[in-house]
């Protein structure tokens, strides 16, 4: 049975989640890159099959320092970034808050505000940044506590953001604002923050022990690998977890923690850099991976200059312009290592195969610039499924196929600028003639189709004298086709009236005269009931774009036109026009 230490079982203030069990000898879980609170290791039974000391499981592990929780979760917005100001109502304050000094009557209008927004500031401070439970998305399935708030000193205002990648919900309000909370960019205020120095020493981290190490082993990654990674573990009474030190120039700049349900968090007001930043020093080549797993993992396939990126990964790219660098938030671990990228004349984007990752790919080569950035796709797992990342590869399939997957890294697209290999398929298709109409559709007459056939995306203008017989020839060709291949048409003929085209086409179609009249010569008039299977046919085949009052069309509502006949009638349709 899972027992917490007692300053947390007696701790109303902390709600606890059943927790399922880790075995030393079970599969091994693929790493996220979501940040969640923190937790570590807790001692259970045992593996006398595995290991000669005992055995420790990953289980969550709830921070001993006292922290604030938002209790007013009232308010929910589906992950939208902002809440309308309309929703707030003005507040009415008493005489006695008026009488209040300046700061506290400040801080008193700002806790009502910021309690309408479903932000309960009864237990943060002033002056530093206090961590709640996010209203807007309740800190995901985890319960995160992702909101970062800061409240100015004199309680004037204040500025807030989520820091899970699938909310983001930030603003900033202000006491006196004319009663409505006003939202602006987070970065104005407290943009500028004093980065905590951290040593090996004041984290208190210690060297792996047996069972995280044989952990790793399960992943495939060695002892060896470890242990020049520096990556360690940080006890907290019996409570431990996995420390991956960020080093630059071989002093410590910032730590990442995890636990085995793949939840990971960071030491607080750190400078956000590259996971193995060291490594890629000079270095003309550089791979880019999403986690400090698969940062290990390159390096068991032999390369060295990779690094991982701090933060995980976006759901989805920005549809907006890549902000100043200033302004950049989410990416500024990118900024802060700008010396070290902009040597590199090759970037391999080795992040996951789930649409995350595929988002980060792309906002790193915005950021990076597409033309030195190449791309890897990971191979199937099945017939349907690819394989996420680095470390997947390496444990399903070993450091040699990793190797390739390396080494055949694709040129990141860029717009409008191809290679041939972009196009092979649709070479091939054409070389064994199975894309349809690529040599065009014959005219109906053999005398013709050797020098003229209809191509689809083609565009055929017939011109000739006044009378000569263009129109009848290309009502004769509109019915060939028709036959031939099932093509239907939208005719544009403004010099016919409409009784007349009909007239003409039901003449090429059912081969007999409208009329009994002289150009008939012996043949026979057609027949109602073949006027009336021909009128089907017409209906059918042909939709028409005639210009119903006295304007003159243009070429851009005769296209739009048939564009509408297509959208709404379907099929395969052309233009024709006389």
């Amino acid at each position: 049975m899972l027992r917490f230490p007692d300053h947390i079982r007696n701790n109303p203030r902390l709600r606890l989640h059943k927790l399922s069990l880790f075995s030393c000898n079970s599969a091994a879980l693929m790493a996220s890159k979501t940040f969640s609170s923190s937790f570590s290791l807790l001692p259970l039974t045992p593996s006398p099959k595995r290991l000669s000391t005992p055995c420790k499981r990953l289980v969550p592990y709830l921070s001993s320092k006292p922290y604030s929780k938002n209790h007013s979760l009232s308010l929910r917005t589906n992950g939208f970034s902002s809440i309308p100001s309309a929703n707030v109502s003005a507040p009415v304050y008493s005489k006695e808050l008026e009488d209040r000094p300046l700061n506290m009557r400040s801080l008193e209008i700002l806790k009502h505000k910021l309690k309408q927004l479903g932000i309960d500031i009864s237990a943060c401070v002033p002056g530093r940044e206090n961590r709640l439970l996010c209203p807007s998305c309740n800190g995901g399935e985890s319960e995160e506590i992702s909101l970062s708030l800061f409240i100015n000193q004199d309680g004037s205002s204040a500025s807030w953001m989520c820091f899970r990648a699938k909310c983001g919900w930030k603003g900033i309000t202000k006491a006196f604002a004319d009663g409505k909370p006003s939202y602006a960019n987070l970065s104005r205020v407290n943009k500028v923050k004093v980065k905590r120095e951290i040593t090996v020493e004041s984290l208190q981290l210690e060297p792996l022990c047996n069972q995280l190490i044989a952990y790793f082993a399960e992943r495939m990654i060695s002892a060896e690998t470890l242990k020049r990674n520096a990556v360690m573990q940080k006890k907290s009474g019996e409570e431990i977890a996995i420390a991956f030190p960020y080093w630059r120039k071989g002093s410590l700049v910032n730590c990442k923690y995890r636990d085995i349900a793949k939840r990971f968090w960071q030491e607080k007001d750190t400078e956000k850099i590259f996971y193995g930043l060291d490594d890629i020093e000079d270095a003309s080549d550089i791979i880019i991976v999403e986690g400090e797993i698969d940062k290990l993992a390159m390096e068991e396939a032999g390369f060295r200059n990779c690094v991982s990126v701090p933060d995980g990964a976006p759901p989805s790219v920005s549809s907006k312009e890549v902000p100043a660098e200033e302004q950049d938030t989410k990416y500024q671990y990118l900024w802060n290592c700008k010396e070290y990228l902009k040597k590199a004349s090759r970037i391999i984007l080795a992040t996951d195969g789930d649409p995350p990752g595929q988002a980060l790919a792309e906002e790193l080569a915005r950021r990076l610039g597409r033309e030195r950035c190449w791309r890897v796709k990971w191979p199937k797992k099945n017939e349907v499924d690819h394989f996420k990342d680095a470390n997947e590869v390496l444990m399903y399939l070993g450091p040699s196929v990793l190797k390739d997957v390396i080494e055949n890294a694709e040129l990141y697209p860029i717009r409008g600028l191809f290679n041939f290999r972009d196009f092979f398929d649709e070479i091939d298709r054409y070389y064994h003639r199975t894309l349809g109409y690529e040599f065009g559709v014959p005219t109906g007459w053999r005398a013709l189709d050797g020098l003229y056939n209809v191509v689809p995306g083609e565009l055929t203008v017939v011109t000739g004298v006044p009378n000569s017989g263009k129109s009848e020839w290309i009502d004769a060709l509109l019915c060939n086709l028709n036959e031939s291949v099932g093509w239907k048409f939208a005719l544009c003929s403004m010099e016919n009236k409409v009784r007349d085209h009909a007239r003409k086409l039901l003449e090429k179609c059912i081969r007999k005269p409208f009329f009994d009249t002289s150009y008939g010569s012996s043949v026979e008039r057609m027949s109602v009931e073949e006027l009336e299977k021909g009128k089907k046919w017409l209906s059918d085949t042909f939709y028409l774009v005639r210009c119903e009052n006295d304007s003159l069309p243009s070429i851009k509502w005769v296209l739009d036109l048939a564009k509408a006949a297509v959208l709404r009638h379907g099929g395969d349709w052309r233009i024709y026009g006389h």
